[in-house]
């Protein structure tokens, strides 16, 4: 078996591939321990605060524990980024690094890593050829696991070395952090943030334009019960529900032409609803949007934030930032550019502010509200709002707060700019689901199976959904209560 031939094969799999060897050479690695009878534990791939694995009684011939970390190629840059991180999380002087890169690397790193770094005598470099001794070395193994890839990568995935998850949480924190530090920092909000300020989501926005524009039309009056309207569209929605895209094309449908006072009327009717139907018990600054404007502002060392990307229509975060007297600019069209000193916050999908009249040119912008929107940003792949968003995924380290990552274009973003990485760099919370949520609906139990057994699913449905999303380019951020977020914002911020 040639793993060059490998390799090459697993490459057309796009982002996905490059996981499956990664996967395939830690079994392959465990293998090689086991024949030696040395102890080999791999961590899991979302826990990026550790090395892919660890030897804590020698692999192969390097003796004394040894941190395994698995490359897709190494460069100089890659070298120190490892051997810094190496130095900072061991302690013991006989521990040894072992870098393992899938493609061949310069000759000249040897020397480097002798020259530049003191005790260079514990930092190992493997290559393809050494990868294809250890398939040599056990033919069987390696073949086996080449023929059930896919398997195999999430065998892994749920062997790894079992972490508390809060514990792996703080790993993650604190990467957060030294990414916002570093100033190549963006952040991505989605409707979460909006409703933490108690504003409708999706489906109650679509739901009560729905019944608005049916208590005007039905029977030919506008005198209409809206309560009677409200509930034949509650039944509606049960007997013949469409997709929300497909509701939202419906009403944009019912409400407006394409004639500029029928657009008008259309834009007046989403803006009148999205703000008329918040829930006044939220504050409008929520601790949420308070800690995210709180990132969004410079710190003594200069400003650690690049952009804001915001899929929701409101105004919310602007009123907060602005309210700090904080210089900012709002984009929702193509040819809008911040200045050097302001902060940009990009409304990739449209901009409704309550006060229409603060903005210049907000009758220019593109309102992706319905499933045609949707179509035209998927069919144009240089549209504006694709460009900004690649260009941070692939420029920054982005964190996405209120986003449920289900969004394809998204997604498709995601997967192109994960393809020149081998280590996710972006970041995502996302509600982890408890036990107790689980199993149970108020004090009846809905599951019939064992406490051990359920708890045992929900771990490995976690740890299949870090998988899912690390082919994306993207770290979990679990939490249970929506409180933690700003909480987790704030412990980002800190220090900074």
């Amino acid at each position: 078996m040639d793993f060059l031939q490998l390799e090459e094969k697993l490459s057309s799999y796009g982002t996905g591939g490059y996981y499956l060897v990664e996967s395939f050479l830690i079994k392959l690695l465990q293998a090689e321990a086991q024949a030696k009878k040395q102890d080999f534990v791999h961590s899991s791939g979302s826990n990026i605060a550790t090395f892919d694995a660890f030897a804590p009684n020698g692999f192969g011939d390097i003796h004394g524990p040894v941190s395994i970390e698995i490359v897709r190629a190494l460069s100089t840059n890659r070298v120190i980024k490892e051997a810094n991180r190496f130095s900072s999380a061991t302690k013991e002087a006989s521990t040894s690094l072992l870098l393992i890169s899938l493609t061949k690397y310069s000759h000249n790193l040897v020397p480097f890593i002798k020259k530049n770094f003191p005790a260079a005598a514990s930092v190992y470099l493997w290559g393809p050829s050494e990868i294809q001794s250890l398939i040599d070395r056990h033919p069987t193994t390696a073949s086996n696991l080449a023929e059930n890839l896919f398997s195999n990568r999430f065998r892994v995935a749920l062997e790894s070395n079992a972490e508390d998850w809060k514990t792996q949480r703080e790993g993650v924190i604190n990467a957060v952090r030294d990414q916002y530090k570093s100033g190549r920092f963006s952040m991505f909000l989605g409707a979460g943030v909006s409703s933490s300020a108690g504003l409708p989501d999706w489906d109650t926005l679509l739901n009560s334009l729905f019944v608005s524009m049916l208590t005007e039309d039905v029977a030919g009056t506008k005198n209409t019960d809206s309560e009677q309207i409200s509930s034949i569209v509650k039944r509606l929605r049960q007997i013949d529900g469409p997709s929300a895209l497909m509701l939202a094309r419906y009403i944009r449908k019912g409400i407006t032409t394409d004639s500029p006072t029928e657009q008008g009327k259309f834009i007046a009717a989403v803006t009148t609803q999205l703000y008329g139907l918040r829930n006044k018990k939220y504050s409008i600054s929520s601790q949420l949007i308070k800690a995210i404007a709180n990132l969004c502002a410079p710190s003594r060392t200069g400003a650690k934030m690049r952009a804001v990307l915001t899929y929701n229509f409101d105004d919310l975060l602007e009123r907060e930032v602005k309210s700090r007297g904080l210089s900012y600019r709002s984009i929702f069209e193509e040819l809008d550019l911040p200045s050097p000193e302001e902060l940009p916050i990009y409304h990739v999908h449209g901009f409704l502010p309550e006060d229409r009249s603060e903005y210049e040119n907000i009758n220019k912008a593109t309102l992706v509200f319905s499933e045609e929107g949707y179509h035209q940003i998927y069919r144009e792949s240089y549209h504006w709002s694709n460009l900004i968003q690649l260009n941070s995924l692939k420029e920054t380290s982005c964190l996405m707060v209120g986003l449920s990552l289900t969004d394809p274009n998204l997604r498709r973003l995601l997967e192109i700019s994960a393809k020149s990485i081998d280590k996710p760099k972006h970041f995502a919370f996302m509600k982890r689901i408890t036990y107790e949520s689980f199993s149970m609906d108020g004090e009846k139990s809905v599951v019939r199976a064992p406490t051990t057994t359920v708890r045992r699913f929900l771990d490995r449905h976690h740890k299949l959904n870090e998988e899912v999303l690390r082919e994306l380019g993207v770290n979990i951020i679990w939490y249970e209560n929506y409180d933690e977020i700003p909480t987790i914002l704030q412990q980002i911020g800190k220090g900074v």
